[in-house]
């Protein structure tokens, strides 16, 4: 297995991934794939090349197995004290084919590894009710729920 950053040359495979997840969560959705694909592709383009968003693959014999999207969150700087962005997780996915492998939590391990020694100060993530057994299994702890407002 190969863990990695991706790259523009992931994307195709990205937005299929995408897609897949949707459908395989919310069966219902029954969108353009060529409209939703430029609209991804372009999205894609702009997280590979810029240094807010951190896209990490998995592959397996050359296919990407799974993948984790990372977002760098500034905060506010604070007196007395350096302030370090902190990341927030989102779009995880792993294809079912390779699923209860391990591949998650070795992806997991390496975006953990990578993140404190960017000195991050946590990693945030929203789990699904199905995925909060996956993050409590590596390392993750239920923290306050945020509030929020929908608009």
């Amino acid at each position: 297995m190969n863990i990695r950053k991706a790259t523009e040359g992931d994307i195709d495979a990205l937005i299929l991934m995408r897609w897949e997840f949707t459908l395989e969560h919310q069966p219902g959705v029954s969108d353009d794939f060529e409209f939703f694909a430029t609209e991804c592709r372009a999205f894609l383009e702009e997280a590979i090349r810029g240094e807010r968003w951190h896209i990490w693959i998995a592959e397996v014999d050359g296919v990407i197995a799974s993948h984790m999207y990372m977002q760098l969150i500034d905060k506010v700087p604070r007196p007395g004290r350096i302030t370090y962005p902190f990341a927030y997780m989102t779009n995880v996915y792993t294809d079912p084919e390779y699923r209860s492998r391990g591949i998650g939590s070795q992806l997991l391990q390496t975006i953990r590894e990578w993140a404190a020694a960017s000195k991050y100060e946590f990693i945030i993530v929203w789990p699904s009710e199905e995925g909060r057994e996956f993050y409590s299994r590596n390392g993750y702890t239920l923290c306050n729920d945020p509030m929020e407002l929908y608009l």
